[in-house]
């Protein structure tokens, strides 16, 4: 690994330790010349996923896509960035666990309202609204009446 400062290639492992729920693997690095220290991280190279979309193009699946969304669902909401990123790995995780090399966005919308609806209400409804595309208010209550109901049965 090269050192940042002086771009020596020689350093050493000073620790390490698992980050994102153990994807990441964290370490942290002195230079063998200049002495300074420096972090890097270590991931597992992953297979590229694809994500159909609607009208039936591909793109690269990018977590940075849903971490947007669910930071803009999330606005002025008491969920930390930490809790967010969690999201994101669990759904990344989830997606690449599905050992398909095409994902459809639908699975992707769903897994991000999953997400939301355990975490805060008022996010999901947020992100349902845009993603089902309610139209009129008719539409916002019948996903706000199933969600009582849901509620209500928990409680029962």
């Amino acid at each position: 690994m090269r050192c940042q400062f002086c771009s020596c290639r020689e350093s050493k492992v000073i620790d390490s330790r698992p980050t994102d729920e153990g994807v990441t693997i964290r370490r942290r690095r002195a230079c063998l010349k200049c002495g300074r220290r420096f972090t890097t991280y270590e991931k597992v190279e992953l297979k590229q996923l694809l994500v159909i979309k609607k009208d039936g193009r591909r793109e690269s699946f990018e977590g940075a896509k849903i971490r947007g969304s669910i930071l803009r669902a999330c606005e002025k909401r008491s969920v930390s960035a930490a809790e967010i990123d969690a999201m994101v790995s669990r759904i990344e995780q989830a997606a690449y666990a599905a050992m398909e090399e095409e994902i459809p966005t639908y699975w992707v919308g769903e897994q991000v309202m999953r997400e939301l609806r355990e975490r805060d209400q008022v996010a999901y409804v947020r992100f349902a609204s845009v993603y089902r595309q309610f139209t009129d208010i008719s539409s916002f209550m019948d996903e706000l009446t199933k969600m009582l109901t849901e509620q209500t049965l928990k409680r029962v």
